[in-house]
């Protein structure tokens, strides 16, 4: 898929978000980055303050108003659309995320309205594909930034850390999450897909990892058909998982996913996390953060792929920063154990 935009689309989205937060028509919240270790491996561990505060007093007349939430992706506000693409016969719109932690974060949603609890189609992925491709070839690497990427995630089911029904994925560029610590922090997936596949399967794991995940890698410039098929390899090797290494070759290729899962994607690995919850608990004294709701209960959506979790309280980030073992507990209470591959019984 060509984009056809008539301008590249890392100077557009940057254009397009610095112009939306100096009108205030998204809202950016700083937070404070550390790198964290679980197994050797880094994670970044994001403190953003501005998501602790604690709902207090009456809830907000809504005048009258019932019936499910607002679609964002229904009809964008002109303030956050980006671009419809493909420019001849749109079929995605380019959003702005109206309420990013890392600048620059942008979504890829339907045009018609689709289930983000669908499994994603040939187009999604293709659209997807072709935002990733347009970001890195964009920028020639040098010696002091390097090759510059996107980092795409798709969150769907009930424990996945989705937050919108519409069908829609997320990028965030790389350079940004890295704010200068891309010395000793490397997005999880790009870890993943250095490994070789082991056990007698076509899929990448990492051992040191504690909740079950599977990458395989893209094609040069791949077709709809060819990125399809590899998500639909993944996805179905993530059911196995969630089911015990139950599987079901005949299952459905259109329609509602059977489990949740988060998806991530790069210019060369597409990689799924079956998901078992979206929560995880953070032992913290009550008394430390009595003013934030929820206290203690971190949620993680795909960017748990890219090796980033975000908290809200100060006891929280105290707590992950001081105990690898707390870290690796959040890490494995959100998804399934890693599988040995030779006993799923669909591979």
């Amino acid at each position: 898929m060509q984009l056809g935009l008539s301008e590249a689309l890392s100077s557009l989205v940057a254009r397009r978000f610095v112009a939306a937060k100096d009108a205030g028509h998204l809202i950016f919240s700083s937070t404070h980055l550390a790198t964290v270790y679980d197994s050797e491996i880094p994670y970044q561990l994001r403190y953003c303050p501005a998501l602790a505060k604690k709902p207090s007093g009456a809830p907000k007349p809504d005048n009258g108003h019932t019936g499910p939430k607002p679609d964002p992706f229904q009809d964008p506000s002109p303030d956050l659309l980006i671009a419809q693409i493909p420019r001849e016969s749109p079929s995605h719109f380019l959003v702005l995320n109206k309420f990013p932690v890392i600048p620059n974060h942008f979504i890829l949603a339907t045009k018609a309205w689709k289930a983000q609890t669908d499994l994603l189609e040939k187009e999604d992925l293709e659209a997807a594909y072709a935002c990733i491709k347009a970001w890195g070839d964009e920028h020639q690497p040098d010696e002091t930034t390097g090759p510059r990427k996107l980092f795409a995630f798709f969150n769907s089911g009930q424990e996945s850390g989705a937050s919108q029904p519409h069908r829609h994925l997320q990028f965030l560029p790389v350079e940004a999450m890295a704010q200068g610590d891309s010395s000793t922090w490397r997005p999880l997936i790009d870890a993943v897909s250095s490994q070789p596949a082991s056990n007698g399967s076509e899929y990448q794991q990492l051992s040191q990892v504690p909740f079950a995940h599977f990458a395989l890698p893209l094609p040069p410039n791949p077709p709809g058909e060819t990125l399809h098929s590899i998500y639909l390899s993944l996805y179905t090797v993530a059911v196995a998982t969630a089911r015990g290494g139950r599987g079901d070759r005949a299952q459905e290729t259109t329609g509602p996913a059977a489990i949740s899962y988060n998806l991530a994607m790069t210019d060369s690995t597409m990689m799924i996390c079956p998901r078992k919850s979206e929560d995880a608990r953070i032992p913290v004294e009550s008394g430390a953060s009595a003013d934030i709701a929820d206290a203690g209960v971190v949620s993680l959506n795909g960017t748990i792929l890219a090796g980033t979790l975000m908290v809200k309280a100060e006891a929280e980030w105290d707590e992950l920063r001081r105990s690898p073992t707390t870290l690796g507990d959040v890490l494995a209470a959100i998804g399934y154990p890693q599988p040995d591959l030779r006993e799923l019984s669909l591979l």
